[in-house]
C-alpha cells in the first residue's frame, strides 16, 4: 500500500512539473488581413522577435495572414472574443465602436511616420479615456501602423494636380479621406486594399488614394500612370490589439515583454517605412522599381486646401466621441500636442535610428 501511494504521489509530482514547463510557454495566435510581404509585414515579425526575446522564449508567435482565419472587418470582434489572441485592427472597417482610434486618421499637415505613430502610441498607452474605450472591446492597444503619406495613384490621363481635378474621378479611399474628396465632387468607390490593383486595371477607379510603402507589396506601380506626391496626412487608426483576458492571463514579466515589443515596434516600423517610401519614390523616377512612372508634386496652396477641407470632420469626431461619454476636445488636444512634441524632437535630434 505504501508503495503504492509513493507512486502516485510520484505521478502527481511529474506531471506538476509537466504542467509547470507547459504554462511557461504561451503561444499567442495573430491573425492580419494583408498578406506576408512588406514593410508592415517586417515590422510584425520584428515585433514577434521581441516578444519572444524579452520574454526568454515564453511567448511564441503564430501568425495567420492574408484573412486566412479572420477578415479585416472580422478581427476587431474576433481578437475581442477570443476567436485570435492579438491582431491588426483598422477603425476604417468598424468605424463605431473604433471611433476612439479613428482619431488617427484625421488628416493633418503632418504626415510624418514617426512622429505620428508614436503621438498615436503615446495617446492610446497613457489617456485613460482611449484605454478605456479599448476596454469596452475587450482590448489591449499594444502597438501602432501607419499607412505613410497619403498620395494618389491614378491610371490612364488621369490625373490630381488641383482640387479641381479631383471632381468627377472614381477615387478609391477610406475613412476621412474618402469622406473629403466625395465633398470635393469624387464618387468614392469602396474596395478592399487588395484590390486596387485589378480597380485600376480595370478601369473601376481612376485613382487611389494611395501610399509609397504600399506600391511594392501590392504591385500597384505596374497599373498606375502617373503619381501625386500630396503627402496628404496619413491613416494611423490602425492599431496591433490583443485579447484583453489573455493580457490579464499573464503574469506581469510578460505583460512588459509585450509592452516593450509594442513601443520597439513603432521606431522600427517607421525606419523600415521610411526607408521604402524613399526607394519607390527614386524608383518610380527612375524605373528601377521595374516601370517609370511621373511623380509630381502638389502644390503646397493646393494641399493647403485638401486640408482645410478635413476641419470639419475634426469637429465631428470631437463631437461624437463627446456624445460616448469622451471628453473629444481634451483628447483632441493632448494628441495635437505629441504630434508637436515629436515633431519638435524630430527636428532637434533627428530620428532614433539615425542618433
Amino acid at each position: 500500500m505504501k508503495k503504492t501511494i509513493k507512486s502516485v504521489l510520484f505521478g502527481f509530482s511529474v506531471l506538476a512539473m509537466t504542467a509547470t514547463y507547459v504554462s511557461a510557454e504561451t503561444t499567442m495566435r495573430y491573425v492580419d488581413g494583408s498578406p506576408d510581404r512588406g514593410t508592415r509585414a517586417d515590422a510584425v515579425k520584428f515585433f514577434a522577435k521581441e516578444m519572444e526575446r524579452l520574454s526568454d522564449g515564453e511567448l511564441k508567435f503564430d501568425p495567420h495572414w492574408a484573412g486566412a482565419l479572420l477578415k479585416w472587418d472580422a478581427i476587431m470582434t474576433g481578437v475581442g472574443g477570443g476567436t485570435a489572441d492579438m491582431g491588426s485592427i483598422i477603425a476604417g472597417y468598424e468605424p463605431k465602436p473604433l471611433m476612439a482610434l479613428g482619431i488617427g486618421d484625421l488628416p493633418l499637415e503632418n504626415s510624418d511616420p514617426w512622429v505620428g505613430t508614436r503621438a498615436m502610441y503615446d495617446l492610446m498607452t497613457q489617456n485613460v479615456q482611449m484605454q478605456e474605450a479599448m476596454e469596452k472591446l475587450n482590448l489591449v492597444y499594444l502597438s501602432n501602423f501607419t499607412t505613410g503619406p497619403v498620395q494618389f495613384e491614378c491610371a490612364g490621363k488621369k490625373q490630381i494636380l488641383k482640387v479641381e481635378d479631383i471632381a468627377g474621378l472614381r477615387i478609391r479611399a477610406t475613412s476621412t479621406y474618402g469622406k473629403v474628396l466625395r465633398d470635393l465632387g469624387a464618387n468614392i468607390v469602396n474596395t478592399t486594399y487588395g484590390e486596387v490593383y485589378q480597380a485600376l486595371d480595370s478601369g473601376l477607379v481612376d485613382c487611389v488614394a494611395g501610399y509609397f510603402y504600399a506600391m511594392r507589396a501590392y504591385k500597384t506601380f505596374e497599373v498606375t500612370d502617373n503619381m501625386t506626391e500630396a503627402d496628404w496626412g496619413q491613416i494611423m487608426g490602425f492599431a496591433l490589439v490583443m485579447n484583453r483576458d489573455v493580457w490579464n492571463g499573464l503574469p506581469a514579466k510578460h505583460q512588459q515583454a509585450l509592452t516593450q515589443a509594442g513601443s520597439s515596434m513603432v521606431d522600427h516600423f517607421s525606419e523600415l517605412q521610411i526607408a521604402e517610401s524613399d526607394t519607390i519614390l527614386n524608383g518610380l523616377k527612375s524605373g528601377d522599381i521595374g516601370r517609370k512612372v511621373p511623380v509630381e508634386k502638389m502644390a503646397l496652396a493646393e494641399r493647403q486646401k485638401i486640408i482645410d477641407a478635413t476641419q470639419k470632420y475634426v469637429k465631428a469626431w470631437i463631437n461624437d466621441v463627446t456624445a460616448q461619454g469622451m471628453n473629444g476636445q481634451e483628447i483632441w488636444d493632448e494628441y495635437t500636442a505629441l504630434i508637436s512634441k515629436y515633431e519638435q524632437e524630430r527636428n532637434d535630434k533627428g530620428y532614433p535610428w539615425a542618433r
